[in-house]
């Protein structure tokens, strides 16, 4: 199951006119609607006005309050807020609400787990971003009163504008390091700093749109701002990440020859497999880095092409295969419409961002007029996460269900189950698609 985080911040559920139960309604129904198509969901409650009236009590009787008590008295109101959401889940909810985030769930089989407080010092922000550690979220959303992260104070700040996406180095300026009871940061700057550091991506986004929430799940362009540990568009058109400097998969490395030998037979092995299971007469490999797969399919006699959006990687490429290589980017794919039998992606779409999940995967439905097969890196991938360091710019790792989902939304698309050789999930995950 594909499993979502979402820090749900306390004004959403309790504001100054009392509890919204219009959005609980609202919220009830959408996580109801998104576990039947195989997910499951952590929601960690913030405290709202509950914890600012209590603050301001204390306040009020005895002057200034510690930052110990001020945070004491917060996460007290967010275990209140999170006994409500626990209520008005209780069939499909975790019976334990998690207030300790050092005991971990072993085994459980509810779709929902709610979430509070935990500790002094950081907010219901960073127990997100444990919960996405510790149990491989796929994405933090984060839903507030807001539609986007501004870069100033727009009510103060008339030059402010949105921020649609940026990486946690840049945020990290906008928001500090310190946290402060009560900040109103539009993420926790401790949290910030254990995101950046496990290389998660958060999305902050208006709670209340839930239309707009439906799209970020299905992987589609969202109104809301995204933080992410790199930059991917322009990490890919460094040279050092493509060879391995800065990627983390050091193994995969074109300048070291045990990399290479790796290289040579993983695509080797593809060509072949390519070439006798569905054999088409023409093939678009989409992020094929070097070329090596086109070399293969085109020594086995398929008339093969490829693009990349690093112009670095074909300086690399065989003599032989430059010619059929070709700059492009998933996203708008530089061939016209059912232009090739097959087109292919290997290992490519984990690296694209979520709101444009979709649209790269029906570029590549678009440009075939057959097959396409697609190769991504997902959470039941194990091996990947023993052999290599971390790939920061591996942003959307996320489970087969979601692809599967995700591929069922496509119109003229059918799933293919038994017309390719798979490996265990263990190893890699696979789909074969085809068009009607």
């Amino acid at each position: 199951m594909e499993t979502v985080i979402l820090s749900v911040g306390g004004s959403l559920i309790v504001s100054k006119d009392g509890i919204d139960t219009h959005f609980l309604s609202a919220l009830n129904l959408f996580i109801r609607k998104h576990i039947k198509s195989g997910r499951r969901f952590f929601i960690v409650v913030g405290g709202g006005q509950t914890a600012r009236t209590y603050r301001n009590a204390g306040k009020d009787v005895i002057g200034e309050l510690t930052h110990e008590d001020l945070d004491w008295i917060g996460i007290h109101a967010t275990r209140l807020n999170a006994h409500l959401i626990r209520t008005i889940f209780q069939d499909i909810a975790h019976p334990r609400i998690i207030e300790n985030y050092d005991k971990r769930l072993i085994v459980w089989s509810e779709s929902v787990v709610i979430g509070a407080g935990w500790k002094p010092g950081w907010s219901t922000d960073y127990d997100a971003v444990i919960l996405a550690r510790d149990y491989h979220g796929s994405m933090i959303i984060n839903l507030t009163n807001i539609d986007w992260v501004y870069t100033a104070d727009p009510a103060k700040d008339k030059s402010a504008f949105p921020i649609k996406k940026t990486t946690w180095t840049e945020f990290e300026k906008l928001v500090g390091t310190t946290w402060l009871p009560g900040t109103h940061a539009p993420f926790d700057p401790v949290a910030s700093q254990l995101a950046k550091k496990i290389g998660v991506s958060v999305i902050i986004a208006n709670g209340k749109n839930f239309k707009n929430l439906d799209k970020i799940l299905r992987g589609e362009a969202f109104k809301g701002t995204l933080i992410s540990p790199v930059d991917v568009d322009n990490a890919f058109y460094d040279k050092e990440y493509f060879v391995g400097k800065k990627s983390g998969y050091k193994v995969a490395c074109y300048e070291s020859f045990f990399g290479k030998m790796i290289q040579i037979f993983a695509h080797l092995y593809r060509a072949l497999l390519i070439r006798f299971l569905i054999n088409p007469k023409n093939c678009l490999d989409v992020g094929c880095g070097i070329g090596q797969l086109v070399y293969f399919l085109r020594k086995l006699g398929i008339e093969a092409y490829g693009i990349d959006v690093s112009e670095d990687a074909f300086t690399f490429a065989h003599k032989d295969i430059i010619p059929y290589l070709k700059n492009g980017n998933i996203s708008k794919i530089p061939f016209p419409q059912n232009s090739f039998d097959l087109v292919t992606t290997f290992d490519v779409l984990e690296h694209i961002e979520r709101p444009q999940l979709k649209k790269a995967v029906s570029e590549t439905v678009r440009v075939s007029r057959k097959w396409i097969l697609h190769k991504i890196y997902t959470h039941e991938n194990k091996w990947i996460t023993y052999l290599h360091t971390k790939d920061f710019s591996d942003i959307s790792i996320l489970s087969q269900s979601f692809w599967y989902n995700l591929f069922r939304t496509l119109d003229n698309i059918s799933i293919i189950r038994k017309s390719w050789l798979r490996l265990p999930s263990f190893i890699e995950t696979v789909f074969l698609l085809r068009k009607k």
